[in-house]
Order: structure tokens, then sequence, then C-alpha cells
């Protein structure tokens, strides 16, 4: 019997290391294992998906957050690409959401507040008076439901959330599911369902701190961004959109072009002063509710080269202005500003209060649906 188990184990060790040498599998994988314990001892899983040419994606049920994604450069040499930390209590104590999906509602609302039906309800406040991506304890900060999937497309984890009526202010209890797929096209993609049970508001997205060179010691500020957007909503002194939407064009933030992140980022702009650096929501271009490809980063020094499709009608662009060497991450390396960057997929911040915009409301027997793909590939 010792001898039968000792040749598993080292049968198992032996598929291992092949894996890790070849960085490819004829099959794509999941594995589970515990990341670690809540203080009310809930415990909390990282789900490791490699898909058939090497690519991986570890996620995590607190917050469904991608806590790793490693992708290949141009001389095909896997790196993580997304930040993070190593282990749960930096997760629970961060502010900065890496990697999480955040909701209810992504992005702010003014006051804390939105009115349906002539009724006003008070939301969690969690930034000078208003509400940042859910409140307090949003969707990034509570444990979720996980279930993995072996699909055509390549290893997914559907990840399940109910949250109950009340819950951060808001009405309704809302069912969520979010699944992750890794494809055996090196994509990932997120596909995002809700349901309700009274009317509310709903504006998910994706919030992983991208850094294509694999290398966070390096800035964004060398990598070449384009976004399909000819305006963009600007913002008052609290990051609150002011209700107006504005060209882009002859500012610095305009990215209709492939321009490298920091070429303008210090200008004498005053939306770039109020931010801190570059964190707006552009109005994407063609929005009909379908999928199609709204942004593009590429990074020289590795040749990565990242597709962002989405069905939303817009994208918060933000370059880690608030990273400042205390967010001490994976391997100990302490994260400085700019050292990665986010385009979360959403509706507007804000548009609770502005019925001009495309609806945030979400009814009872309607169904939420959002898809947003983030395609790797590589460039010389």
């Amino acid at each position: 019997m010792k001898k039968l188990l000792l040749f598993i184990l080292t049968a198992t060790f032996s598929v291992s290391m092949i894996f890790a040498q070849s960085g490819k599998m004829d099959e794509p994988m999941i594995q589970k294992s515990l990341f670690g314990k809540m203080k009310d001892g809930k415990e909390v899983y990282e789900y490791t998906l490699q898909n058939k040419l090497g690519a991986e994606a570890k996620i995590i049920t607190y917050g469904a957050r991608v806590v790793s994604l490693t992708m290949p450069d141009r001389k095909g040499k896997y790196a993580d690409i997304v930040l993070g930390y190593d282990n749960l209590e930096s997760y629970v104590k961060s502010t900065d959401y890496f990697g999480s999906i955040v909701g209810r509602y992504a992005n702010r609302i003014g006051k804390a507040e939105i009115t349906l039906n002539g009724k006003t309800y008070k939301l969690s406040a969690n930034e000078n008076g208003n509400e940042l991506h859910g409140g307090k304890f949003g969707f990034s900060e509570v444990v979720w439901d996980a279930k993995p999937l072996n699909t055509k497309a390549g290893p997914a984890l559907e990840l399940t959330l109910v949250s109950p009526d009340g819950d951060q202010g808001y009405p309704g209890k809302m069912t969520v599911h979010v699944t992750y797929t890794l494809t055996n096209n090196n994509e990932l993609k997120i596909q995002y369902e809700a349901t309700t049970n009274k009317e509310t508001v709903i504006n998910l997205s994706h919030h992983s701190y991208f850094n294509l060179s694999g290398d966070p010691h390096n800035t964004i500020l060398k990598e070449i961004l384009q976004i399909n957007a000819n305006s963009f909503t600007p913002i008052d002194k609290e990051s609150i959109p002011t209700g107006k939407i504005e060209k882009v064009a002859g500012t610095p933030l305009d990215f209709r072009k492939p321009t490298e992140i920091g070429s303008r980022i210090n200008d004498n702009y005053e939306q770039l002063k109020l931010a801190h650096g570059y964190d707006f929501n552009y109005v994407l271009n063609n929005y009909n509710g379908k999928v199609r490809e709204v942004a593009d980063v590429y990074d020289p020094s590795s040749g990565r080269y990242m597709q962002v499709f989405t069905n939303e009608p817009g994208i918060q662009f933000y370059s880690g202005n608030y990273l400042n060497g205390t967010q001490i991450g994976k391997g100990g390396i302490a994260y400085q500003q700019h050292a990665g960057l986010c385009l979360e997929a959403q509706h507007y911040p804000d548009s609770p209060h502005e019925p001009r915009w495309p609806s945030v409301i979400l009814k009872p027997g309607q169904v939420y649906h959002q898809t947003t793909i983030y395609k790797f590939s590589t460039k010389k």
C-alpha cells in the first residue's frame, strides 16, 4: 500500500513538473486550494485555471478576485501581469480593489443616494460622503460561492452571490452570477448575470490592475493605449461627473490613436489635476448593447498586447494614481504610483442622477447581462 501511494505521489509530481517545464497542457485544468480564512472562520478558496496554451489565471472567492494572470511575452516567457497580494489578510485590509468584481454599483454615486419611484435610498458612503464601488462592504468585500466548469472554450469558474434587500442601502434581493473563462485563445472572458425582486440599480465591473511588462517594478507609463471613444464624462473635485459629456479632441484624454500613457499625464490640464492622473469614464463609440472592441494596450518592452471587448457603453481608464509604495504586493514588491492600469468596462458613474444617460435600472423579471473580454497576444 505504501509503495502504491509513493508511486501515485511521484507520478503526480512528475506531471506537475512536465507542465511547469513545457508551459503547455493537452487539456485545460482547474485546481482548488485553501487561500485563507476570514475572521469569522469562513474559508476562502483559490481556483487555478490553466488553458491548453499554458496560460494561467488564479481566482479567489473573496471578492471574486483575479489574484494572478500569467501570459507569454514575445519570446514565450510567461509572467504574472496583474497586481495583487500573497495572502488573504492583505486583500481584506486593502482599499485598492485589486482584481475584484465591484458592485452593486461600480464607480461613484454622488451623495451616496438614489431615488426610485419617488423614494430616496441612502447608500453606504465610503468616499467623501459619496459611494464608491458599492460602498463599505460591496461585492469586492464578501465571499462568493464558486463552481468550476470545463467548457469547450476553456476552463471556467462560476461565482455566485446573493445580496440581500437593503444591502449597503440598495433595495431588492439581488442574485449575481459571474463566470470567468480562461479560453484556449488566451482570453480572460468575464460574463455577468443578475436578477432582482425589487426595482434597483446595477453597474458591475472588473478591477484588475494590469502591468503588461510582467514586472511591477516598471510603471505603465511607457505602455501604448488606444480607446475608441470620442468623448468622456468630466468630473468635479470629488470625482463625481458634472453631468456633461465633452469631446476628448484637443485634450490629454485623447487616446483615439495609440499613445504612450505617460506622454501627457503631467500636462497642466484641469481634469488631470483633479484626478491626479487618468481616472476617467470614456463614452465608448458604437454602443448598441453588443460586444465590440473598445480599447487596446501594448507594452513595447515585452511585446504583450491586450485587447478589450465589451457590450458596455463606458470604460474607466485608471492609471494607478493612488498607488504610493505602501501597498506591498506579491513577492514583497512595493507598488509605486502607476505600477498598474485599470480598464473597467461599465455604465457611466453617477448614472442614477443622469436620466439622459444609458439606464442602470434593473426591474423584477429582467436579467442584467454583461460580457467583457481581455484578449492577450504579442507583437514584435
